[in-house]
């Protein structure tokens, strides 16, 4: 494949790298160094870069799912100053803290409040395999490379965020007559 022709298929994607980074690490500016490094990476490889049915955007997810992993466990290794300590505890006291980051930048205006606190509250191996197929729109096969896990583990985690959004959202069926089994 041509250097341009790369470039291209890349850049078109970065809107969705931009937005699956900031879901990740909830904060702006980690996202748009996660994103930086991405595309770094991505440019170091093109050489090796070979297109398939699938496209470039699994390939550029799996790039930065394994930055960000590799990051996360990097910084739990690494020490932790007694004021960050004392920071974290009393951070993790207050009452229901807001969100770092609203899914109202994936441009669901019609999309009800309480489905998109439902979505954040998942836990974050639930709500990656929802967002990375029900937004990014990746096929099953495509989430569990981009996630570097099974493909029947992508299917029952994605199971289990539809059944606890379910849970979590009943009341909200109810009052549009959606009839909840």
């Amino acid at each position: 494949m041509e250097t341009a022709e790369f470039h291209r298929l890349a850049l078109a994607e970065l809107e969705s790298v931009h937005r699956m980074a900031f879901h990740l690490c909830r904060n702006g500016d980690e996202a748009g160094d996660l994103v930086q490094e991405t595309f770094l990476r991505a440019l170091k490889a093109e050489p090796r870069f070979e297109l398939r049915e699938r496209g470039i955007r699994p390939w550029l997810f799996k790039i930065l799912h394994n930055i960000f992993y590799t990051k996360v466990g990097r910084d739990r290794r690494s020490p932790t100053l007694a004021d960050d300590l004392r920071h974290e505890s009393a951070a993790s006291e207050l009452d229901n803290p807001a969100p770092a980051w609203d899914l109202a930048s994936l441009d669901w205006e019609q999309v009800d409040d309480r489905l998109k606190r439902a979505i954040d509250e998942l836990d974050g191996r639930y709500r990656d395999v929802l967002l990375l197929w029900a937004i990014e729109g990746l096929k099953y096969r495509e989430v569990a490379d981009v996630l570097d896990v099974p493909l029947g583990t992508v299917m029952s985690r994605l199971y289990r965020a539809r059944s606890i959004l379910s849970e979590q959202l009943a009341s909200v069926a109810a009052e549009h007559g959606i009839k909840v089994e």
